[in-house]
């Protein structure tokens, strides 16, 4: 063996290439598109995002901050490419969705080590160092191979994609711009609600008819992802202590907070493009427009993009995989992205980092590492290698998952915010460590 298979040219597959080349290795990426193409991407390019532009939060002492900041450290392609990409988005990070897939595109295409390959794999190699990066939207034929190697019934949860409006076809004399708690200026564009617009909206949303799913399927909503009108379905008022609150948003004439909010997150750099925030469904095309034109602001919306349902899969990685992300049966078999039970992109790029420096040190015939407790890389490998398995899902960081600071810090920083900046700064410090350890070993051989 004397080089390394990756196999999907997602978030996941991309990084963990670009890691594996950067140590010399030679990389055989994979990428079915657009030979065969899937129901939820709309192009050819590498790490092309088809959910939410927004990377989540980049605020100082946040556990998403300190997974972004692990992989600022650690050279991370995607990460370069956000940086390179970026768009107002207030505390979060997002991106510019066609020039982030580009960037990384180009930068793959231009490395000497990679060799970038256009076709539909089936079967899994037995023969070489692998990583199955396929992500959520792993073709059938894989699926049943991968499930024939793990010996379980496949697992899925259904996922949703949010709408996006022409910036122009907004109305601007009832939205406003502004972050939330004037985090960013004005970032976000938010269309406010009164009491009785808010009942209506309500009301159309839970009556809206949506796509019929397939035969035979059991849904499986992702928590974190909910179809707004699943979460409507829930009580009148849960959406307006979700994606609807008004908190952190007075109106500029009054200063009053409205009794709803709806917030639109710009889309790429010409800022002519906006999404809503939070509002992923399934309602059918039609109803979607009649439906979201009953948002203040949104009466003359141009739809770019009506909402999206799709199943992703997963796999029941604590039974398969160790914390290194080999699987337990075949140590030259890797699995990295949300197909081993993270759900995030920064979550998928994390587990693509680790798997490609693994790879390439198998291939090297050296140690493979294991990321500190201490880290969100460490923390989200340790969940699919480790959790009870009666009832897997898949998880974004938090510091739930993060290694408990010590009583001796509780008892010092008793306010939360506080004691998270220090768990932070802690975190970054074993990481910066542990970096140079391996960084100075490869260097010396």
């Amino acid at each position: 063996m004397n080089e390394i298979s990756v196999i999907g040219g997602g978030l996941a597959g991309v990084e963990a290439a670009w890691q594996a080349a950067e140590t010399g290795a030679r990389v055989k990426l994979y990428e079915m598109r657009p030979v065969q193409q899937t129901p939820a991407h709309r192009t050819d390019q590498l790490a092309e995002i088809v959910c939410s532009n927004s990377l989540k939060s980049d605020e100082a002492g946040s556990a998403p901050y300190l997974l972004k900041e692990e992989l600022r450290r650690g050279n991370s392609l995607v990460m370069r490419a956000a940086e390179a990409t970026r768009i107002p988005a207030g505390a979060a990070l997002a991106v510019d969705r066609g020039k982030f897939s580009e960037f990384i595109t180009g930068e793959i295409e231009r490395h000497p080590n990679i060799e970038l390959i256009r076709e539909e794999i089936k079967i899994i190699p037995r023969d070489e160092i692998t990583i199955i990066a396929t992500g959520p939207l792993t073709s059938d034929a894989l699926t049943q191979e991968i499930m024939k190697l793990t010996g379980d019934d496949q697992l899925y949860f259904y996922d949703a994609i949010a709408p996006i409006v022409a910036a122009d076809s907004i109305d601007m004399t009832v939205a406003f711009k502004a972050a939330r708690y004037g985090k960013g200026g004005d970032d976000y564009v938010n269309c406010p609600f009164d009491r009785e617009q808010y009942e209506t909206f309500y009301n159309a949303l839970v009556e809206a008819k949506s796509v019929p799913l397939k035969r035979f399927e059991e849904t499986h909503w992702f928590e974190a992802c909910l179809p707004i009108e699943e979460l409507a379905r829930r009580g009148v008022d849960t959406l307006r202590f979700g994606c609807m609150k008004p908190k952190g948003l007075p109106l500029p004439a009054t200063g009053r907070e409205p009794y709803a909010a709806v917030q639109l997150r710009q889309e790429n750099l010409m800022a002519d493009a906006f999404s809503l925030v939070g509002f992923q469904n399934h309602l059918r095309y039609g109803e979607q427009e009649r439906v979201l034109r009953l948002i203040p602001g949104l009466k003359q919306a141009e739809f770019l993009q009506f909402g999206q349902i799709h199943r992703n899969t997963f796999i029941n990685s604590p039974q398969i995989l160790m914390e290194t992300l080999q699987t337990r049966r075949e140590p030259n078999l890797f699995f990295a992205g949300q197909i081993t039970g993270v759900e995030g992109y920064v979550e998928s790029v994390g587990t693509g980092w680790l798997a490609g420096l693994n790879a390439a040190r198998i291939l090297r015939r050296e140690n493979l590492i294991t990321a500190p407790t201490s880290s969100a890389i460490g923390a989200l490998c340790r969940y699919v290698s480790n959790v009870e398995t009666k009832n897997f899902q898949p998880v974004n960081i938090t510091f739930g998952l993060l290694a408990p600071v010590s009583e001796e810090l509780r008892r010092k920083y008793r306010n939360k915010r506080e004691r998270h900046n220090v768990q932070v700064e802690l975190a970054l410090k074993d990481w910066d460590e542990w970096l140079n350890s391996f960084r100075e070993v490869a260097a010396f051989a």
